[in-house]
């Protein structure tokens, strides 16, 4: 359930993102950062949703699924295929952040 939740926060915080970056740099019409503005509370309250014992951790581990959905949606919803160096710092995020998720911590 936790991935399904960091992934759900990560398309909300993407899909909010991109409403305010639709505004400002497409010229879209303003009416765009209403969904904006409620994909990011959705985004925000996904989060809180997650099973951690510290905030911190959370979104630490959280980085490497935003990463990873930030290149999906550049390639799926803006058409540009992620290259090696995308894919490549991808992975290598999504190592930090099991090693983060799944390491014995204190405290």
């Amino acid at each position: 359930m936790t991935l399904v939740l960091y992934a759900a926060a990560a398309l909300a915080e993407i899909a909010g993102c991109f409403a305010f970056w639709a505004w400002l740099r497409m010229a879209r019409s303003p009416l765009w950062l209403i969904p904006g503005c409620l994909a990011l509370v959705a985004f925000a309250w996904l989060l809180t949703r997650v099973e951690a014992a510290a905030a911190g951790r959370a979104y630490a581990t959280y980085g490497g699924i935003y990463i990873t959905a930030a290149l999906l949606w550049l390639w799926r919803v803006e058409g540009v295929r992620p290259d090696r160096y995308d894919c490549a710092g991808t992975g290598l995020c999504l190592i930090g952040a099991a090693v983060i998720a799944l390491s014995p911590h204190r405290g």
